[in-house]
């Protein structure tokens, strides 16, 4: 079975649908996955084992582009696809595997998309309350999954795979110690600071993290650059840290952030990929929530001091935090990391005894 995946345009989302793909694997070995997804992803999706091709989408977010989506979809018709699984809820992103002429195409009902999709299904939010739920049941036929609650447990957690030759290489390049565990800071946040833990909370903390003997890595875009040197010009150990935010593409950032010992981060699309290497992580939340989209991972530890979701585009305190996340202290987190870690490492040595 060939089957195409329209994919998300989110870091966060286009893990998390990672899922699905693993899903489908599972229940058909045999099955050929190809994504249609922004061309950033292919960073991504490069590192899943369970996808056999990347198609780039060229259109632009929030464009309708419909001639451009019309001989997109003309030209899929020789890729002779049996399936797609459309993931965006939006009108245009139902177009092109229709102007494909793929015969079975699955989705959300979203944008209502009535001929679009003709294995359209109505959802329950509070039957599938967490999105990764959501992209999973859209591995089962229709009536299969009527809840969260069947889908076959465990969940198939997001996992990417990174070359260790490719890691050490990176890690080379920039120059990081082979003699010091390497802490992952991931400060940006979309929608500004009322999302983000402030700087100096971040440099309080890789000052801890310093004493005891850790190197400090800060990741993200290069509108996240000005916030890690922010965080460096409060610290005292300022030479036990290295700012990479707009310094990496993305690729190599993954590949930096499976060196890690563990990442502290903020609600974002790192998170998430922190999450799918498997690394330890502390994830901090505050007007967002993570009963929807939390990292998927035995080995997060979710820090949340309210509860509920508040839609909050602007922090109330200052400099445009949020209050909310004011009150965690690095105090707290230190020792939720510090915990984390010594839980992990027990559990290692126990499974290493038997």
């Amino acid at each position: 079975m060939k089957t195409l995946i329209i994919g998300p345009s989110w870091v966060g989302d286009m893990m998390m649908s990672q899922s699905l793909y693993r899903t489908l694997k599972m229940t058909h070995p045999e099955i050929e996955i190809d994504v249609m997804a922004p061309a950033w992803c292919r960073a991504l999706l490069n590192k899943m084992p369970e996808v056999n091709q990347t198609i780039a989408m060229p259109i632009g977010h929030g464009r309708l582009a419909l001639s451009e989506r019309y001989q997109l979809g003309k030209q899929l018709r020789s890729d002779s696809y049996d399936h797609a699984i459309v993931l965006p809820n939006s009108f245009k992103s139902a177009l092109i595997p229709f102007f494909a002429k793929i015969p079975l195409r699955t989705g959300w009902k979203g944008e209502a998309r009535y001929g679009l999709l003709n294995d359209r299904r109505t959802l329950d939010k509070y039957a599938f309350p967490l999105m990764v739920e959501r992209y999973i049941a859209l591995a089962y036929p229709k009536g299969d999954i009527q809840a969260a609650t069947d889908l076959p447990q465990p969940l198939l957690y997001p996992q990417l795979v990174v070359d260790s030759l490719e890691a050490r290489e990176t890690k080379a390049e920039f120059d990081l110690p082979d003699d010091l565990p390497l802490i992952g800071f991931c400060p940006g946040a979309e929608f500004g600071p009322a999302k983000r833990w402030p700087d100096y909370h971040y440099a309080a903390l890789a000052d801890m993290l310093a004493k005891q003997e850790a190197k400090i890595v800060i990741f993200g875009s290069e509108k996240d650059r000005a916030v890690g040197e922010s965080i460096i010009s409060k610290m005292a150990f300022a030479d036990k840290c290295i700012n990479l935010a707009g310094l990496t593409s993305l690729e190599k950032a993954v590949n930096l952030i499976s060196c890690c010992k563990a990442v502290v981060t903020n609600d974002s699309g790192l998170m998430h990929i922190a999450a799918a290497l498997d690394r330890p992580l502390i994830a901090l939340y505050g007007p967002s929530s993570p009963d929807f989209t939390p990292p998927l991972s035995e080995k997060a530890e979710v820090i949340r001091l309210i509860s509920g979701y508040h839609k909050v585009r602007k922090g109330d305190a200052q400099e445009g935090y949020h209050q909310s996340l004011i009150d965690i202290k690095p105090e707290l987190v230190f020792d939720k990391l510090m915990t984390l870690l010594n839980r992990l490492q027990k559990s290692s040595e126990k499974e290493s005894a038997k």
